[in-house]
């Protein structure tokens, strides 16, 4: 495929931008920031101009327009800056993007959602463990508030237009291999990764979720949980359980390692199976 990527010169998005292209795909990073004469092209998009012009073709690169976008870019977490310029980068962002790309006539879209619209950072207890996608969104910061309207933005267009795709991964927090070191520390105090349920997700796992969400035939809007198999601690999860969310309903057998925010809706619909832990 010809593939538009926001925000490739991103954490996730580097590792998404090796892996698409080493499946063979022609992908072109549309981001703020990159290196000439690798496939990067510098743009706004908050500026819809800019992104239509994008999408339905860029000179040598990719004149022909696009197949499908993954759109990851994104101020990336709260704190990072004010909330007023979050929610507009976010919000404007992704409403571009997806707009230029139904003008274009690409209906094949891939975005990042965000494990925070499960109700991270769990202050109010989650409603059963392990967390699914069946439960609505519970946004508690700004920055979550826009990921979950661009969820619904995301519902509203695909019902205006039928033959469109959506996928949004809800990505857990992104590691790449050199963060593991630091992952024995966690056990010394459970409520420290409370936050999302000890959960992250392997930045390479990421991008296969990335190209199996981009493969999925399929119209409408779908989101998914995406997260590692297994949680960032050492400890028992029955035992971190009982320890920091004793009234939460269980659902199942939890004892073990096994990831508390449910990836069964990925690994049934997208074939999604992740392979990277850091126990190894």
């Amino acid at each position: 495929m010809r593939i538009a990527l926001t925000g490739g010169s991103g954490k996730l998005g580097r590792t998404v931008l090796r892996h698409l292209r080493d499946q063979g795909h022609l992908v072109i990073n549309l981001d703020q920031a990159g290196e000439r004469g690798t496939g990067f092209v510098r743009i706004d998009l908050r500026d819809a101009g800019q992104v239509l012009d994008a999408l339905t073709g860029i000179d040598e690169q990719a004149p022909d327009g696009f197949d499908a976008v993954v759109h990851l870019s994104a101020i990336p977490a709260p704190g990072l800056s004010t909330n007023t310029a979050t929610f507009q980068n976010n919000m404007i962002s992704t409403y571009n993007v997806f707009n230029a790309a139904i003008k274009a006539g690409i209906t094949n879209i891939v975005t990042a959602s965000s494990e925070t619209v499960l109700g991270l950072p769990f202050d109010t207890p989650p409603p059963y463990i392990p967390v699914d996608e069946d439960y609505p969104a519970r946004p508690e910061s700004t920055y979550s508030l826009s990921k979950h309207l661009e969820e619904q933005m995301a519902i509203e267009l695909t019902r205006w237009h039928p033959e469109l795709k959506i996928i949004a991964l809800r990505f857990s927090n992104v590691m790449d291999e050199a963060d593991y070191a630091e992952f024995e520390t966690f056990d010394a105090d459970a409520s420290a990764r409370k936050w999302n349920l000890w959960g992250y997700i392997d930045g390479r796992d990421g991008a296969e979720a990335v190209r199996l969400a981009l493969e999925h035939q399929a119209t409408g809007f779908d989101r998914f949980i995406i997260a590692a198999a297994d949680t960032v601690m050492s400890r028992d999860n029955a035992e971190l359980v009982a320890e920091v969310f004793p009234d939460v309903p269980v659902h199942g057998d939890i004892a073990g390692h096994g990831t508390l925010l449910s990836i069964d809706k990925a690994r049934r619909v997208l074939g999604f199976d992740p392979k990277h832990t850091w126990r190894r």
